[in-house]
């Protein structure tokens, strides 16, 4: 199933999330629908607070086109858990709960995370670039924290404008040549991570 990914205000995207206590067969559809949204609307990584569930629960994939022995493998988190950050590095950073904006947010660019895999058993993760960034974007959102919140100044958020827009004349109409009527902005600026 796809889901509606909830947006700001929506106050469930402030909230603490609930540990999960067992796996079920339920779980294990929440976790298929929870990719399944992030594909359609283009994510790198969805946590479940997102879809309007406070569970912690999370996933990641990288696009396979990332540079990344990491990228095109799917994390499924599961009560995660960072149990080492590295070294805090600047990247830029959108969020599906926040469309259109993305901002330089400093994150850790190594963690070792711990989670509870699809099987029960505990995993350890060691992550690094783009995946440990999305990792600690996950997480925050189970802890009901934003990108924005991260933010060391508001100058540091952008507002993404797709060219379609940028390069118009007041009143022109936006020129639709493929023809499927799809909404412009759904896209983020380059490189950055987006959940």
């Amino acid at each position: 199933m796809i889901y509606r990914v909830l947006q700001l205000p929506d106050p469930v995207l402030r909230e603490l999330c609930v540990p999960v206590e067992a796996i079920t067969p339920a779980l294990l559809r929440l976790v298929d629908d929870l990719y399944a949204t992030m594909q359609v609307h283009n994510g790198l990584g969805l946590a479940a607070p997102q879809i309007g569930l406070p569970l912690r629960v999370a996933v990641i994939e990288l696009p396979k086109e990332e540079d990344d022995p990491q990228a095109g493998l799917r994390y499924t988190l599961i009560n995660p858990v960072i149990v080492r950050p590295g070294k805090p590095v600047p990247m830029w950073e959108a969020c599906l709960s926040i469309p259109n904006f993305y901002g330089r947010v400093e994150r850790a660019e190594q963690v070792t995370v711990e989670y509870t895999g699809l099987d029960g058993a505990r995993v350890r993760l060691k992550a690094q670039g783009l995946l440990a960034h999305a990792v600690q974007h996950e997480l925050d959102h189970l802890d009901g924290v934003l990108f924005i919140d991260r933010l060391d100044s508001v100058l540091e958020l952008r507002q993404y404008v797709p060219d379609e827009l940028r390069w118009r004349r007041p009143g022109e109409p936006v020129d639709d040549e493929d023809g499927d009527d799809e909404e412009l902005g759904e896209q983020v600026g380059p490189q950055a991570a987006t959940a």
